[in-house]
């Protein structure tokens, strides 16, 4: 009789720190529903086998696999088998603007594709164990070489067969390359707005905080991210009142205004949006566990 594996919401930290990088080894959980969070998330398969849900299409990982997709999409590890191990890093948004894939994946990777190696690289485990290490350490140099490390290992995979899981419908994006003071702009917007969703804040702040034009703003992040500033603000915000809901017992309406929204109607609105359900369903249906054997 094989027991399997439950992912424990309580535990999730990642709407909590979205400017912070986080890593996590262990047995994959299965989730009872989708979750989402403002990171790109790289999986490496060490061992087994895992299913996931994505936001319109299925992706199964073997061993050896090294997959990258955007989590501000809802997801859903749906199922894995007994000998299942991963290492899953948490990366905030800054950084997934420092690769240097070809405009056309990033635009799918923004839309909801999944990236994964096609064929294992013997390399990946040790260099993945150690890079998880460093990032764990309180060095901050250490952290950051392996951030650059891991950015360098991404980076290679548009240079070696690898599989595009793409949900149904996507077409390809007609964004240019970014250049690099568009990308510091991106970098500065995303860096205040982790810092500062749960208060109440607009175009104009965020563009303050770069030192640009409102509507630039709002032109570059859309065109580079396929969000709009609102969109991505909320995201933090639902990502933040997923968190609570799922550690803590607070009321909906607690979570609504310590999330950063002014309104309850306007967080069950954005809520439903995301999730498909309201947060009360949410908090019920994520805390269920069944029985599998």
């Amino acid at each position: 009789m094989v027991t399997k594996r439950f992912w424990d919401p309580c535990k999730s930290t990642l709407g909590e720190v979205p400017q912070n990088v986080v890593v996590s080894r262990a047995q994959p959980g299965i989730m009872p529903c989708a979750h989402w969070h403002a990171q790109v998330e790289v999986n490496f398969l060490a061992a087994g086998s895992v299913s996931y849900r994505m936001h319109g299409h299925t992706v199964d990982l073997a061993a050896g696999d090294l997959a990258l997709f955007w989590g501000g999409l809802p997801h859903q590890l749906v199922d894995a088998s007994e000998d299942a191990f991963y290492v899953a890093i948490h990366l905030p948004l800054i950084h997934f603007f420092r690769l240097r894939l070809p405009p056309t994946l990033t635009h799918k990777l923004t839309h909801g594709a999944t990236l994964v190696s096609a064929e294992p690289d013997p390399t990946d485990g040790p260099n993945i164990e150690r890079w998880a290490r460093y990032m764990a350490s309180d060095c901050q140099e250490r952290r950051e070489h392996a951030i650059g490390e891991l950015l360098l290992r991404i980076d290679r995979m548009q240079f070696e067969p690898y599989r595009l899981v793409e949900p149904f419908g996507l077409a390809d994006g007609e964004s240019g390359p970014i250049d690099m003071q568009s990308l510091q702009n991106i970098g500065t917007i995303c860096a205040f707005i982790s810092e500062n969703f749960r208060e109440d804040i607009d175009a104009v702040d965020i563009a303050g905080s770069a030192d640009i034009h409102p509507k630039y703003a709002m032109s570059v992040f859309k065109k580079s991210t396929g969000m709009t500033l609102n969109e991505y603000v909320n995201l933090l915000r639902l990502s933040y009142a997923q968190a609570m809901l799922l550690r803590d017992n607070d009321n909906v309406l607690r979570v609504a205004m310590e999330s950063g929204f002014g309104s309850l109607s306007a967080f069950n609105k954005s809520f439903r949006k995301i999730a498909g359900m309201s947060p009360s369903d949410f908090r019920r249906e994520a805390r269920f566990r069944p029985a599998l054997h």
